[in-house]
């Protein structure tokens, strides 16, 4: 998730939570959720990259496909992240 779209820190703890049961609710183990910092821009995004390829993920989970914009990929980021990850792209709201 991008932390510069939400505006305190509780949005992000209640987020994590909201996208950990989403995970639960889904049959799916939560691995780690990555916060991508404004002054770290794509830190975050280049350690999911190496998790996915590391560990064998099959998903992905999103806030929303708003924290997919701005950080340089093609118009279509979502269909882009799943041919070149091979993770499927969850959306918790869409």
């Amino acid at each position: 998730m991008r932390r510069d779209l939400l505006v305190t820190d509780s949005q992000v703890e209640e987020l994590k939570r909201e996208m950990a049961a989403y995970a639960e609710v889904e049959h799916f183990t939560m691995g780690h959720i990555y916060v991508e910092q404004p002054d770290s821009w794509l830190a975050a995004f280049e350690a999911l990259a190496q998790s996915i390829n590391r560990y064998d993920v099959t998903a992905v989970v999103l806030p929303s496909l708003l924290h997919f914009v701005g950080i340089g990929m093609p118009t279509d980021r979502r269909g882009w992240f799943e041919e070149t990850t091979g993770a499927r792209v969850l959306v918790l709201n869409p």
